[in-house]
Order: C-alpha cells, then sequence, then structure tokens
C-alpha cells in the first residue's frame, strides 16, 4: 500500500537538503538529468507505448493519446527544455525591497522554495519531467500523482530522476510518484497539509473542482483553457488566416489552441471564406453561428450550426467555434462571458483598438496580432512551465521558476561584527 505520510515526510526532510543546494549544484544535476533522459529513451518510449496500447483498449480519445504519447523528438525536446532550465539564473537567493528603517533596522526580503509541492495531473507524462526540473531547480521537493494513463511512463521516467539524484548525493525522495491508480490517494493529498505547501491541479474541470472543494492544502488553479482570437475590421486578412490555422491546427490537443474566433462584421463575407479555405486543409469542422452559416453556406468545409454550450468549450481537437460580432465591444463582451482568463488576443492593424483589447480582457495572457499557442514556459523563455495559471492570486500565466518561490523577510540590527 502506498503510504502518503511517509511520502510527505520524506519530501518534507529532502525539501531541506534542497534548500541548501547551489545554483551550480543544481544546474549540474539538470544537465545530468537532460542526458539521462536522452540515452534512455528506448526505456522510457517502451513503457509510454504500453500506456499508448492500454488507453486505447480504454478508449481514450484521439485528444488524449496525443497528450500521452511522447515520441524520439518529443523527448529530445523535453531533454532540451531541462538543458534552458539549468542555464536561467537561479530566482533562489535573490533579494529585494531592502530599506532601512528610522529605529535603524535593515530589512529586505528574501526569495526561497516553497518547500514541497503536490502536483496531479492526467494524460502528460512530460509533466512529470517539467515540474521535476523546475521543482529542482527552485529547491522544492514533489509528489507527483499523474493519471493511471500514464503509470508506466511515468514510473519510467520517475526511476530515472532519482537515480540522477542519487548520483548527485541528493535525497531521491526530493521527486517521488505516487504509481498506485486508487483515486482514494489523490483526497489524501489534497489534505497531506503537515508536509505539502502548495497543491497544483493540471486537468479538466473535474480535477480543478475536485481540489478546490476538497484541499486543505493552497491550490493553484488553471491549464483549462477557452481561447478566443478576435478579427478586427483593419486586420491583416491573410496574415490573419496565418495566425487562425496556426493556433488551431499546430497543436489542437492542448489548453493554449484556439477554440473560437471572432470576426468583425465588416470583414467577415471577405475574410471567413479564406480562412474556411486554409482550415480545410487539416480537416477542421466548424461551429458556425447564423451569420457564418450565411457567408459559408456553400462552402464544402464541414460545419454546423453553433449550439449555445459550443462557446463553453474546450475543443482539444480539430473543432473550430465562429461567430461575427459587430465590433470590438462585442467582442470583448463575448470573452469576458466565455473565456477561462487564459489566452486571447486581436488581430488588428489599428494601435488604439490593440490598447482597448489589451485593458479590457483581463486574461493572463493577452495577444495582439500572434497565436495563442505562445502560452508556453519554454515559447516565454522559461524552461518549462509547471502549469498555466488562470487565477490572480501569486502566479498567471505558464508559472516557471519565480513562480514556484515564495520569499522571508530579513531582519538585521546592529550588532552584526562586519568585516
Amino acid at each position: 500500500m502506498t503510504d502518503l505520510n511517509a511520502m510527505g515526510l520524506s519530501a518534507r526532510h529532502a525539501s531541506y537538503q534542497l534548500a541548501e543546494l547551489t545554483a551550480p549544484q543544481k544546474n549540474a544535476l539538470l544537465n545530468t538529468l537532460a542526458d539521462e533522459l536522452e540515452k534512455n529513451s528506448p526505456a522510457i518510449l517502451a513503457a509510454n507505448a504500453k500506456d499508448i496500447e492500454q488507453g486505447k483498449a480504454n478508449g481514450l480519445t484521439e485528444a488524449l493519446i496525443d497528450r500521452l504519447l511522447l515520441t524520439e523528438e518529443r523527448l529530445s525536446a523535453i531533454a532540451s527544455d531541462v538543458r534552458m532550465v539549468a542555464r536561467l539564473e537561479d530566482p533562489v537567493g535573490e533579494e529585494f525591497d531592502a530599506k532601512i528603517l528610522e529605529n535603524g533596522l535593515r530589512l529586505r526580503k528574501r526569495r526561497v522554495p516553497v518547500g514541497v509541492l503536490g502536483v496531479i495531473y492526467e494524460a502528460r507524462p512530460n509533466v512529470t519531467i517539467d515540474v521535476a526540473a523546475l521543482s529542482l531547480k527552485t529547491g522544492n521537493a514533489c509528489i507527483l500523482r499523474g493519471g493511471k494513463e500514464t503509470t508506466q511512463s511515468n514510473a519510467a521516467v520517475t526511476q530515472i530522476i532519482q537515480s540522477v539524484l542519487k548520483q548527485h548525493g541528493v535525497d531521491a525522495a526530493a521527486v517521488q510518484s505516487i504509481n498506485d491508480p486508487d483515486r482514494a490517494l489523490v483526497a489524501q493529498l489534497l489534505k497531506l497539509d503537515a508536509y505539502v505547501d502548495m497543491i497544483i491541479p493540471r486537468g479538466g474541470k473535474g480535477l480543478h473542482k475536485l481540489c478546490i472543494e476538497q484541499a486543505t492544502i493552497p491550490v493553484i488553479t488553471g491549464g483549462i483553457g477557452i481561447c478566443h482570437l478576435f478579427v478586427d475590421e483593419s486586420a491583416d486578412l491573410s496574415g490573419s488566416v496565418k495566425i487562425v490555422e496556426n493556433a488551431k491546427v499546430q497543436r489542437p490537443s492542448v489548453c493554449n489552441s484556439l477554440d473560437t474566433v471572432l470576426v468583425h462584421e465588416a470583414v467577415a463575407a471577405e475574410f471567413l471564406p479564406q480562412l474556411a479555405d486554409e482550415l480545410a486543409k487539416s480537416a477542421v469542422s466548424l461551429r458556425l453561428d447564423p451569420a457564418s452559416q450565411v457567408i459559408l453556406a456553400n462552402h464544402s468545409i464541414d460545419s454546423q450550426a453553433a449550439q449555445a454550450e459550443d462557446f463553453d468549450q474546450e475543443w482539444l481537437s480539430l473543432v473550430l467555434s465562429v461567430k461575427v460580432v459587430a465590433d470590438l465591444d462585442e467582442a470583448v463582451s463575448h470573452i469576458r462571458q466565455h473565456s477561462t482568463q487564459h489566452s486571447d488576443g486581436i488581430l488588428t492593424s489599428t494601435l488604439s483598438a490593440a490598447n482597448r483589447f489589451v485593458n479590457s480582457v483581463n486574461s493572463a495572457a493577452v495577444y495582439v496580432n500572434a497565436s495563442t499557442r505562445f502560452t508556453d514556459g519554454a515559447q516565454f523563455g522559461l524552461g518549462a512551465e509547471v502549469a498555466v495559471s488562470t487565477q490572480k492570486l501569486h502566479a498567471r500565466g505558464p508559472m516557471g521558476l519565480s513562480e514556484l518561490t515564495t520569499y522571508k523577510w530579513i531582519g538585521e540590527g546592529d550588532m552584526l561584527a562586519r568585516s
């Protein structure tokens, strides 16, 4: 049986050791990890193939299968992300907001690790590596609970991570994975506040709701993306077609892929046929509001009338909702009603429209003339991400190194001997 209390206690003790590691020590560990991931890629991919086979037998959707899949190329990219994390500046130990009070007390804040992270996720074995790398760089221990879909992959990757930790004289309990599929363990982890300092769920609405309702530990929510792009009347239409196509087609199964395109009525008749021509090449299916149905009535692209609930759908597949709007105000109003505050953008040539959109849309990432697919830790230069936070406290958007630290106040009187 899995003893979560023992895992928590071990993680807490490991976090004390991690907090004392120097930046060079942590970087060396991460570079070794990247090397070992590539060296052991056949074993990792073999384990992943077993998860894929089981997932197909269990009827997982194509979107979940894609999230679950590791390839030589994807694993190489993950290893590169680990090396990028190693190259980034270590935020731990950074001091800021220094001041001297009138009574002579010297005050400053210093960045320190959070402590122990509990991360719960579904069919994303890359998360195991991303979280481990970011946690180790910031001196945090972590307890990982992947979905039953990733059992073989996570076990293989965790074994490699723990082997690297031992090579560098670090407690292997710094990164632990709960491989027991018993769902009761999730509920226990959410209440392990004696040892775990932060819970980060990466999954669907059900998982987030469970964590918010049951956790006795602070929860960072996010990762659910109903993402929008608004094509303004002044937009470069051919360029807009390319951006929308990228946001929808490049990797439709992830949270930063596009779900709804809003089109200004002044350019809808010209823009939508161009967009449909391009998206048809990738077998995208459209969900059309009445106005866009009229415009595309004779087009060969697969489509159907949009239902009200379609605009609240994170598609995670080659499906795109389309709505014609009267102006920027209606576009913003639609986004406020339907967005999950993940990633939303405007395609425009007008600076005033861009500024109004950025000021009015309160999402974690807001784009002007760019794809929503950029909302990613690696794309943002963070190396990787532990999650994409859509809440407003502590962290927003891709959570990289700084977001996995907290700070302590340091106060000094005047009795220290200074040499």
